[in-house]
């Protein structure tokens, strides 16, 4: 499954460092059409999760993820034939719903087979994942630097072939024993919980939304900021990402190891938030600064916002799966991974025309108020596994019952 996670990043990586380029010299859209167009695909995007979770209860989460794969392969065979801006709406549309299912999906995958070690395997993913996008963005490159209408075409086509191989992957993996469906079968218990009605669970979803905050702040508030706001070299912005691949492939391991288990992982939220703030700071530190402190202060802002990645990125899976009642897995979970979705489409019109628009202060507000919903969010997490009667077990707590009230 890791190898198969691998060669989709590498795919997407290939498409998601084309994809706009290929919008607008292949298709002639112009930056109000692309806009649309990314909404619509990141909207889409939300629904994905849910829909993958709700079907995991019914379908073996490997045939569902396989489905995916396939689905992705049809709708950007599409992109091949079709490049009239109407007709890419519903095709883009469906390559994001898709493909936020299948992250989903293959993070139930992982949830039912690792078991306790999942945020190990979650850490394994992770570093595999970046280096396939690492390797995607530089086959990217290449095709680029040709720049034909050809060259984009072929690189539709590689990552296609990349859906492929991963489809054939998975359908080698083999899942234990019983472990095909994530929740349990038709009449085997009560029914369990909708999500969408339990208002504590809902609240841990709510609150994790704006904690996903850093993916955006990485992406899209750093290189702004250094380009509007300080005196760097604008070198120094694909610096950023190639920072942050090295230290997620170091790191990950060795923060999914301290932040593991049910506290581990509550803990990790309020640490989240504090390196939010600090890599905020650095970033209201280098307003206006020369090209040496301007670099040096934004360098270490994304050293600490890849610190908080890694953090949010084992806390927030963790505290997903220990909050969800047991025979309820799937659902909860897909509601669960709404988070990222949701950020992706709000994130940066939230940091270009809230934060980044109030100026150095902006930013010293979104680091304190990422603290305090870390903090809020770290508390709410505890009162709700102690309700459901895991606190007691740090290293890797689960749920004892369904919970359908709110907490708190």
């Amino acid at each position: 499954m890791l190898l198969a996670q691998c060669v989709d990043r590498t795919g997407t990586g290939v498409w998601a460092a084309a994809s706009v380029l290929y919008f607008t010299y292949v298709c002639g859209m112009d930056a109000r059409q692309l806009g649309l167009l990314l909404g619509v695909g990141a909207v889409a995007g939300i629904a994905g999760s849910p829909l993958a979770g709700r079907a995991a209860e019914r379908v073996p989460v490997r045939w569902l993820l396989i489905g995916c794969h396939l689905l992705r392969l049809g709708a950007m065979g599409l992109l091949l034939v079709v490049d009239d801006f109407a007709a890419l709406l519903p095709v883009v549309a469906l390559i994001c719903l898709a493909e936020r299912a299948a992250k989903t999906l293959e993070m139930l995958f992982a949830t039912r087979v690792a078991g306790e070690r999942r945020a190990t395997y979650q850490a394994l993913f992770r570093s595999v994942a970046n280096a396939g996008y690492a390797l995607g963005a530089g086959v990217a490159a290449i095709g680029l630097a040709v720049g034909t209408t050809a060259a984009y075409r072929v690189l539709i086509l590689a990552n296609g072939l990349s859906y492929v191989l991963a489809a054939v992957l998975v359908w080698r993996t083999r899942e234990p024993s019983g472990r095909g469906l994530v929740a349990a079968k038709a009449g085997a218990a009560p029914a369990a919980p909708s999500p969408w009605r339990d208002r504590g669970y809902l609240r841990f979803v709510l609150l994790d939304m704006p904690l996903n905050l850093d993916d955006s702040v990485l992406n899209v508030g750093l290189p702004l900021w250094l380009v509007h706001h300080t005196g760097a070299p604008h070198a120094v912005v694909p610096v950023f990402l190639v920072l942050n691949t090295v230290l997620v492939v170091l790191l990950q391991l060795r923060v999914s190891a301290w932040a593991e288990g049910a506290l581990g992982a509550a803990a990790a939220v309020r640490w989240y938030g504090v390196t939010v703030l600090g890599g905020c700071l650095l970033i209201a530190l280098a307003t206006g600064a020369g090209p040496v402190l301007a670099s040096v202060a934004l360098l270490a802002a994304a050293m600490l916002i890849t610190l908080a990645e890694l953090l949010r990125s084992v806390s927030s899976w963790e505290l997903a799966v220990v909050l969800a009642p047991p025979g309820a897995q799937a659902s909860y979970l897909g509601v669960a991974g709404m988070s990222q979705s949701v950020q992706k489409s709000v994130g940066p019109l939230l940091l270009t025309g809230v934060v980044m628009a109030a100026g150095p202060v902006g930013w010293l507000g979104l680091g304190a108020a990422t603290v305090g919903l870390g903090t809020l969010q770290r508390r709410a997490s505890l009162r709700r596994l102690a309700a459901l009667g895991g606190a007691a077990d740090g290293a890797g707590a689960k749920p004892a019952r369904p919970v359908t009230a709110s907490v708190g």
